[in-house]
């Protein structure tokens, strides 16, 4: 079945996809290639909003092409993630009323029953008002992103099969019904591009929303294992530090205010000292992670 249609019938559920991206049009084109090759179970339609940030690779125009039904938003190249996400589902609420709302990185290639899977999780979950998590794996099947039990242990929860509780979540496959949307509301734009996903966890925990890991993993995404730029010694303090300010650097800043939210000023202090030393003296942190 197409994942989209364009009648609604009366009982019909419907998803809103999420997603933005920015100069990845071949991993853009595959993950939407995988969204529309997923079962969709009756009675639920899915519509997708993606944000392309000022791709200057062609993706915004090669999606149009390949698939006219996607509903496209252009960012002022400025977005990022967390804020570029926080648009495509504004753009969505405002469009018409939802069911569900979907988070899903443009580097995901889903499951052909991702989303079936997604929506007999969240009815095993027994409430409305329960957020699941699709936890993804590496082509070799290792778990590279999904939910976690602890801030500062940062335990992985692994799918066994069943629906499982966590604390905060990647934000790579999120499914979020419209009760804990109307709750929790829209992602925090003062995070630029990460930690808006461990954010939305903490928050709906904080109001008595459960998140769970769902059952298998629904899609594929490697984990990203390159050393980042602000901390490899082999780039110069100058490149070091123009990568730290960034978006998709240190995130000092952003890093602060979550810690601080979450960890309590003392360790939020702590820790927005000892990334500027990682950043200073990064073969400190590159040797003793080697040992």
């Amino acid at each position: 079945m197409c994942i989209v249609l364009i009648e609604i019938q009366e009982n019909t559920h419907k998803i809103a996809v999420l997603l933005t991206c920015f100069n990845r049009r071949e991993k853009t084109l595959s993950c939407l290639n995988s969204l529309f090759g997923a079962s969709m179970p009756e009675p639920y339609v899915a519509e997708v909003f993606l944000v392309d940030d000022g791709s200057t690779d062609g993706t915004g125009k090669a999606v149009k092409e390949q698939y006219p039904q996607v509903n496209i938003i252009s960012g002022n190249g400025d977005l990022f993630w967390n804020r570029g996400m926080n648009l495509a589902w504004k753009t969505a609420a405002e469009r018409k009323d939802f069911d569900f709302y979907l988070w899903l990185n443009d580097d995901v290639v889903l499951h052909e029953d991702s989303i079936e899977m997604l929506m007999q999780d969240f009815q095993k979950t027994g409430t409305q008002k329960a957020i699941v998590v699709g936890a993804c794996c590496s082509q070799t099947g290792e778990a590279t992103y999904s939910g976690y039990v602890s801030l500062r242990k940062k335990r992985m929860v692994k799918p066994t099969g069943e629906v499982q509780l966590c604390d905060y979540f990647n934000g790579n496959v999120v499914l979020i019904p419209t009760p804990v949307f109307e709750k929790v509301g829209f992602m925090d734009p003062v995070f630029h591009h990460g930690q808006g996903d461990f954010d939305y966890g903490l928050r709906a925990q904080k109001v008595g929303i459960n998140s769970w890991v769902s059952s298998g993993f629904v899609g594929v995404c490697e984990r990203h294992s390159e050393l980042p730029r602000w901390c490899n010694p082999a780039y110069s303090l100058l490149a070091r530090w123009k990568s730290f300010k960034s978006p998709l650097g240190g995130r000092p800043k952003s890093t602060f205010i979550f810690q601080r939210k979450y960890m309590g000023l003392p360790l939020a202090m702590f820790h927005y000292f000892t990334i500027h030393l990682r950043l200073i003296f990064p073969k400190i942190w590159y040797l003793k992670s080697n040992d």
